[in-house]
């Protein structure tokens, strides 16, 4: 199996992130035991993929620098912080800013190269920033920021 695509950017996780990449490695080392511990073993596809997303995240964990949120200053955006924006309509939404492998925009977890991290990151409580969205852009009024 080819390997995973390793991103270009520096890997900045935050101490959850760390956490939640060893979590994985260990449960997928664990899976290729039982793989390889398998009576029938003539379907190989299922150890490859399992040794693929071993090297991906061990390559992850190598390349991991670390940012604790709790020793960030909480005057301007910065990785690991979340921050409360308001939009134009006046709806808010809360982000925190983590790592690639952290990402979850769902639950508003946003990678550092996103277009709104970008827009965001050096923002003072009371700063507008304008996120640059393919829909067109969207103002945004920094209104908190806090550690998650």
């Amino acid at each position: 199996m080819p390997d995973l695509p390793i991103s270009p950017h520096p890997n900045y996780v935050t101490p959850q992130g760390l956490a939640t990449l060893q979590s994985r490695l260990a449960a997928r080392q664990a899976d290729l035991q039982k793989l390889r511990a398998r009576a029938e073993r003539l379907d190989k596809q299922p150890e490859a993929a399992a040794m693929r997303d071993i090297r991906y995240l061990e390559a992850r964990l190598r390349s991991a620098i670390v940012i604790d949120p709790a020793r960030q200053a909480l005057r301007s955006v910065a990785f690991g912080l979340a921050v409360t924006v308001q939009d134009e309509a006046g709806q808010t939404a809360r982000y925190q800013i983590t790592g690639e492998d952290e990402a979850d925009a769902g639950a508003g977890r946003i990678a550092p190269q996103s277009p709104l991290t970008r827009a965001l990151l050096g923002a003072e409580i009371g700063d507008e920033v304008i996120w640059r969205k393919p829909s067109g852009d969207l103002r945004l009024i920094v209104t908190g920021i806090d550690r998650p």
